[in-house]
Formats: C-alpha cells, structure tokens, sequence
C-alpha cells in the first residue's frame, strides 16, 4: 500500500516521498498546491492587481518583514504618497520615514529610497528585471530579487522564502529533524510553474501562511530558521518611538527625548547615537532632527 502524507488544508493525499521524489510526486504536489489556491487563494491584496515593477518593488520591500495585514493597510497610503519611482527618489528622507511609520524595520524606508534613486539615475527611471542585477541594490537580497521579477515580469525564476520553504518542509520533509534551503532549491526549481510563476508563488504563499495556522510550524526545521525576538522593551521599539516623536518637528533635544520615552537616559543615547550614525537623524546646537 503507498505510504501518504495528508495535506491538512485539502484533505488530498499526496505521495510520501521525502528528499528525492518522483516525478509523479512533483505533479501531485502541483496540484495540491493550485487546488488549494483555487479554494483559499487571497485575491484582495493590492499588489496581486498589478504588474507594476515600481509598484512590485514597494510591495515586496514591505512584506520582508511585516504582516500582511499591516502592509494592506500601509501600501496604498505609501503609493499614494509617492506614486511612481521618480517621486519616491526626489523625496526627502524625512518624509519618506514618516510615510513608512506602522511598518517597523526603518532601514527598509531608507533603503527604498535609495533604490529609486538608482532606478532613476542609473536605469533611466526603469526597474531592472534581471534578478541578479536587482540584488544589488539596497536593501533587496537574491530572494526578494527574485520575487520582484516572478510577480513584476512574471519571470520563472527559483526562490524560497519563510511560507514556501514551510510548503516544501510540509509536504517533503515530514519525518526530518533538520531541512537546508540547498535541499529545498532543487525541488522548488523542479516544480515551478514556468508557464506562470507568478501565480504559482502567489499559491505557494498562501498555503504556506495557512500552514502555520493549522499545524505546528514546519520551519522549526529549517537551519535558516531565527526566531524574532519579542518586540516590547527592545531598542527596535525606542528607535521607532524616537522617530515618531522626531516627525514633525524641526529638532529637539536629548533631554525632551528622553523625557518623552521614559526610558533609561544611557540607553536612550545609546540608540540616538546608533540612528546617528546609520543616518536617520542628524545632532546640531538645536538638538536631534530627521535627516532630510
């Protein structure tokens, strides 16, 4: 009798072949996965209804490390604000900074900006879509260069990220105790959809963030697995509230600043010295500013 593992979400079983499957594995997998999508598949999300490359590039940035729910919220304000490459790059920073205010992780303002600025300069205003060119850029990895060519350019080209690697761990590596990205490529490679990897990363996806709901979490397994530290009490928290309280105003000093956070002067300074230094705010007679 062929051996199975159960698909939670489908309720279809496909065969277990873990590491190494066949090729009827592979097709079964495919199927499971565009079932799923025609059943379940998130169809509301703002950046699945265009091909945009600048408006793929925003999106993709933003999802590096935020939930979708808060990036449904916060992409069409950010686009409204700048909509197209040339205004995000003529922005300045300070704006670009409050724009992104809800998403967390700041860097990932900067880095934006600077990645429209060289579409601008050096691209004629065009985003690449070669993704090894795109990798290069601020902020952007081999990954989310990848991405934004599969969903801009509907390119098939091979990545993973935290939900499909879960899929893949899921249904290929049920009884591992530890799983490489290098054993996951080659079958993310082998069962692309390169007819229309767009879709097929879209579906992916979504069964992957409804894997982590239904089952404990397959990327547990994973040796690229870092679980994200706890976000109250962190410097992340008082770098953020520190850029909060920073927008809008022309400059205020270490002592409002401290005053306002209610948190311990040397760690406070520490922090507003480390901003400093990356280039987020700037220290004068007046106090500390957002760079512009």
């Amino acid at each position: 009798m062929k051996k199975t593992t159960q698909v939670l979400l489908t309720g279809i079983e496909l065969p277990d072949s873990p590491g190494n499957p066949t090729d009827e594995a592979i097709a079964e997998f495919r199927g499971q996965v565009r079932v799923f999508y025609e059943r379940h598949g998130r169809h509301d999300m703002l950046w699945r209804h265009t091909d945009d490359p600048y408006r793929i590039l925003i999106s993709e940035i933003m999802l590096q490390q935020t939930q979708v729910e808060r990036v449904a919220v916060k992409y069409p304000a950010f686009i409204a604000a700048f909509p197209d490459v040339e205004a995000l790059a003529r922005a300045p920073q300070c704006e670009v900074i409050a724009a992104w205010q809800g998403m967390g992780y700041n860097r990932r303002a900067i880095s934006l900006k600077k990645c429209a600025e060289k579409i601008v300069h050096d691209y004629g205003g065009t985003v690449p879509c070669d993704p090894q060119v795109l990798a290069t850029f601020p902020g952007i990895g081999p990954a989310t260069a990848s991405s934004i060519c599969a969903f801009a350019f509907n390119l098939p080209v091979v990545f993973i990220e935290t939900n499909i690697r879960r899929v893949f761990i899921h249904f290929f590596f049920p009884g591992a105790d530890t799983v490489t990205d290098k054993e996951i490529l080659p079958l993310a490679d082998r069962a692309l959809d390169r007819d229309n990897p767009r879709v097929w990363y879209w579906a992916l996806m979504d069964l992957g963030t409804e894997l982590k709901k239904s089952i404990p979490n397959p990327n547990r397994k994973s040796t690229a697995y870092v679980k994200q530290a706890p976000f109250a009490g962190s410097d992340r928290r008082i770098r953020g509230m520190i850029l909060k309280f920073l927008i809008g105003t022309s400059s205020s000093r270490e002592k409002a600043i401290i005053d306002h956070l209610r948190e311990e002067p040397v760690r406070v300074r520490r922090i507003l010295a480390a901003l400093e230094k990356e280039g987020f705010i700037r220290k004068s007679r007046a106090g500390y500013r957002l760079v512009e």
